[in-house]
């Protein structure tokens, strides 16, 4: 008989009917061997059978009134109403986001590469579902198991935006690679947005943080104090030494430290939302700065100049800052009075940078806009001096060369007439 009889002849066993199902044998999950069942119960883990294989399942709900870090989860709601109020074009932005289209998400991986050589064990997220704020995890009990873990995951998701940190860099791609290779068993990965929060944390706040891992963020931001926290370079070893020995424990202090790094997804979430929209009242000057030039970044002029303008009556650093930037956005709309005004504020800083920036700038305006060469030719002598002070302290990063300002210093000179052409 041909192959291809043979195959025709198991048909009627491998159909959907009822005969079908009862010759695959599919096992309930209170049939199937699970080593340590008890133990993961008590911890609301469960098994998700499929095609006699499983992956485990845990779930834990807390109510909105929660409090993690400095605020309760509830004021994800608030940050997201700001979001839909406020319609300010920004990254993070939830606009036409209802709360629960958000998905906070993190993975833990067997090592710190991409890959096929790196397998995801364990999916976790957290969105809100009415008045709770519902966290799941999903583990791969062995590295055979990785259709019931992708199909356990995939089957009920209906979200609009991931919300991650460094997520577009290695989570959400891992997650595609090792979807590559089980695809024609589980359901198709859905479009989704991504907000990182890396990125976000990077803008705002590395004038303060050496490290911008998220547990530093953590501590040093969020006010979140983790306790008998398992580090996470431990979990690859800890996941290899449970495959071994099935053993929970350490898989289980792997799972509170995912679940802390979740929760406090949605933390860093409503605090980046709650600094960008100027809701939060404990807000620094520098942090007030750092917003001001990220939306000047983004292109956002009347955003970027009304959150600078709020720090130019200062005199301290930020104020600085936020004069030279916002010359710099008034320089665009030509708006030259007021650009040489907060220049002639900014060139008597105490920071070399501010004052060689803008002496560049006041050189430029005074020789080409207002067509005094003397005051042009005071201001390149200056920013002369002042890119000498920079070398000697080894910080000269700026592109304008000490003999470039030498040139435009003879240029100048010329047009005074002090020497011959």
């Amino acid at each position: 008989m041909s192959l291809k009889n043979k195959l025709n002849r198991l048909k009627p066993h491998i159909s959907t009917g009822v005969q079908g199902e009862k010759d695959l044998c599919v096992p309930e999950p209170s049939m199937l061997e699970i080593p340590f069942r008890e133990q993961w119960e008590s911890e609301n883990v469960y098994p998700y059978v499929l095609d006699q294989n499983y992956c485990l399942i845990r779930e834990v709900k807390y109510p909105l009134s929660q409090k993690h870090g400095h605020y309760c989860f509830y004021d994800f709601l608030t940050a997201v109403e700001l979001w839909n109020k406020l319609s300010i074009n920004h990254p993070l932005s939830a606009e036409d986001h209802r709360a629960d289209e958000l998905f906070f998400f993190d993975t833990e991986t067997t090592g710190l590469g991409g890959g096929v050589g790196n397998t995801i064990f364990l999916l976790g997220y957290a969105s809100v579902s009415g008045n709770d704020l519902i966290l799941r995890q999903h583990i791969l009990p062995n590295p055979g198991a990785e259709v019931p873990l992708y199909h356990s995951f995939l089957e009920k998701i209906n979200y609009k935006t991931l919300v991650t940190y460094n997520g577009k860099s290695f989570d959400w791609p891992q997650v595609k690679t090792r979807h590559t290779l089980v695809r024609e068993h589980v359901p198709k990965l859905p479009p989704f947005g991504h907000f990182d929060l890396f990125h976000s944390a990077r803008r705002l706040w590395k004038h303060k943080l050496d490290r911008l891992k998220l547990a530093v963020v953590e501590k040093e931001v969020l006010g979140v104090e983790r306790i008998d926290d398992i580090p996470g370079y431990l979990a690859p070893m800890i996941y290899f030494d449970f495959i071994e020995s099935k053993q929970p424990d350490g898989m289980i202090g792997i799972l509170k430290h995912n679940e802390v790094d979740i929760l406090s997804l949605v933390t860093l979430y409503t605090h980046l939302t709650f600094q960008i929209c100027g809701f939060d009242p404990n807000q620094t000057r520098m942090e007030t700065f750092e917003v001001g030039r990220w939306f000047a970044a983004l292109g956002e002029e009347s955003e970027a100049k009304k959150v600078l303008t709020k720090l130019v009556g200062g005199s301290d650093l930020p104020s600085e800052q936020a004069k030279l930037a916002l010359a710099f956005q008034l320089k665009k709309e030509r708006e030259w009075e007021r650009v040489v005004q907060l220049l002639s504020e900014t060139v008597e800083s105490k920071d070399v940078g501010i004052v060689l920036e803008s002496c560049l700038e006041l050189t430029k305006i005074y020789e080409h806009r207002i067509k005094d060469m003397e005051i042009a030719r005071n201001y390149c002598v200056k920013a002369i001096d002042t890119v000498s002070q920079l070398h000697k302290q080894k910080k000269n990063t700026h592109p304008l060369s000490h003999r470039q300002l030498e040139l435009r210093l003879k240029r100048l000179e010329k047009k005074l007439g002090k020497f011959p052409g």
